[in-house]
């Protein structure tokens, strides 16, 4: 067995970044507690020192158990509360969080961990080996029904070898793992005191700590105490509130009702750009925009259907009628960033070519389908462009949209991909490693309820491919591997693929140690106002 650090660990065995994807009002307090004035050189400036922080998104949160969460804004928030046994920083990288070393052995089959010592879950259970593996059999237990299962089921067990040290064993090698231990550990008292009410009762050891949750109006956390990275985040208290509506969401920034808010419109970013007190902020993104075609139902089981869509589809326009500019044509299946990217390029908008493979499968006169999708103001837009761009191919779109958490249920809420009523959906999905970007999304084993391939795309050689790039930690196998994926997804279309998005939030200038991480979390470690 070899001990390894965080970083050399990460890259020679190719275990890179992953984080949960992807893929709605209320109205606001002040976030001005009025605690004393500032102090300057010794000289009292008389300006309010700010003890609360708000921050203002654009949908409502789902829950907050992070060991089932399949959005990353929910997934956003927990980080505040929850920490895994390693934690990413706000570029994504891979970093000591309730563990402080570990080793692997030479078929990356069994992780030993050392913990960290002296942390105390927000209830005052004491973290240790002991709850490590009771959250570890909780998401490894098929029964649970846990979105995690489908990367801990590869755990074959969780040893306790003393107090502070922990060996997992898999039970085959999965190139992927150690990005998966960046799960939340709940705590364990918790679990049993709230069972499935933990999603409204999250206990964690963050350097944040749960208050309360008012559905669709706050989640309020205060800072940690007792924190072990005591005095990182400065900000008593966060609130974060859901305002689907894009022009309340910049008011409240322009205002100082919000010091953060995210995403920034990208119609607005001119606008703010000299707005006194406020600064836009950009970041390269991990995010993939596109709409997933439900390949079960008809006329979406003919391949020529899906390619039409795709050639009727102006992309050009999406990027600049949808997100003002600001973006780039999706060419695979997930960001040129993401490792073992292989670029496809694109399906060039040419509405002859779609009108006659159209003809060619059945649909010459078109037919009229519907199109799902979240109640924020891009999404709404987004969907309206598809609908229009369709509409010159003959094709009918009702638009569809639901309030976030019952979009959710009736999509993943489902016993049988036959129960799916979906046909089509407007969606992201931010990702920053090829597993997450390919077995979640395209292997049929993760067929909702199981999984996120919300087309319900089969293809043998992807699912073959993609099972050999998990148990291989030779990257050169691995690219050749997940280039024939993104080859053949691209080739079937599931989606019609849209773009690559780039992140831009917003912020009172006064705000420092707040950041949108690539893949779309909120990083608030080290929150602080200046």
């Amino acid at each position: 067995m070899k001990k390894a650090s965080f970083l050399r660990t990460a890259s020679v065995l190719l275990f890179s970044v992953a984080l949960l994807f992807g893929c709605s009002s209320g109205g606001g307090s002040g976030s001005n507690s009025g605690t004393p004035a500032a102090s300057n050189g010794g000289t009292t400036t008389g300006a309010p020192q700010k003890d609360q922080m708000v921050i203002a998104v654009n949908e409502n949160f789902i829950t907050m158990d992070p060991q089932n969460t399949g959005d990353a804004l929910s997934s956003g928030v927990q980080s505040a509360m929850f920490e895994g046994l390693l934690i990413y920083d706000k570029d994504l990288k891979l970093m000591p969080g309730l563990s402080t070393e570990y080793s692997v052995n030479e078929d990356a089959t069994a992780y030993t961990f050392k913990l960290r010592q002296n942390v105390k879950f927000h209830d005052g259970t004491p973290f240790n080996a002991e709850a490590v593996k009771i959250n570890f059999d909780r998401m490894s237990n098929k029964d649970n029904n846990l979105r995690a299962y489908r990367n801990y089921k590869y755990i074959k067990s969780t040893e306790v070898v003393d107090e502070h040290t922990v060996k997992v064993t898999l039970n085959q090698p999965f190139s992927a793992m150690i990005n998966k231990f960046t799960t939340g550990i709940i705590s364990p008292a918790a679990l049993e005191k709230y069972g499935k009410d933990i999603t409204k009762n999250p206990v964690g050891t963050g350097p944040y700590k749960f208050v309360e949750w008012v559905q669709g109006d706050h989640l309020t956390v205060e800072l940690n105490p007792d924190h072990w990275n005591k005095g990182a985040a400065k900000v008593g208290k966060i609130v974060y509130k859901p305002v689907p509506e894009n022009g309340s969401r910049v008011a409240m920034l322009k205002t100082g009702e919000a010091d953060v808010i995210y995403p920034l419109p990208e119609q607005q970013v001119e606008t703010l750009n000299g707005a006194e007190g406020v600064k836009v902020e950009r970041t390269p993104s991990t995010i993939t925009r596109y709409v997933s075609i439900n390949m079960l139902k008809k006329p979406f089981d003919d391949p020529r259907v899906r390619q039409a869509i795709n050639h009727a589809v102006d992309k050009d326009a999406f990027i600049k009628v949808v997100k003002s500019g600001y973006g780039a044509q999706l060419e695979s299946v997930m960001s040129p960033t993401i490792a073992h990217y292989a670029k496809q390029g694109a399906y060039e908008y040419n509405i002859e070519k779609a009108k006659q493979l159209l003809k060619e499968a059945g649909y010459e006169n078109g037919f009229t389908t519907d199109i799902w999708g979240n109640t924020n103001s891009d999404t709404m837009k987004g969907m309206q462009f598809i609908q229009q761009q369709l509409q010159k191919v003959g094709i009918t779109v009702e638009v569809k949209s639901m309030e976030e958490a019952t979009l959710s249920d009736e999509i993943y809420g489902i016993k049988s991909p036959e129960e799916a009523k979906m046909n089509m959906w407007y969606v992201s999905w931010s990702s920053a490693d090829p597993d997450n970007a390919m077995r979640s999304l395209f292997s049929s084993e993760n067929f909702p309820p199981a999984g996120a391939n919300t087309a319900f795309y089969k293809n043998a050689l992807v699912d073959q491919s993609i099972k050999e790039a998990t148990q291989s930690s030779d990257q050169d196998k691995q690219k050749q591997l997940y280039g024939v994926v993104q080859e053949n997804v691209f080739k079937d279309a599931p989606w019609i693929f849209l773009a690559v998005d780039e992140i831009l939030y917003g912020k009172r200038a006064n705000v420092n140690g707040v950041y949108i991480t690539p893949s779309g979390g909120i990083y608030v470690r080290e929150a602080a106002f200046q």
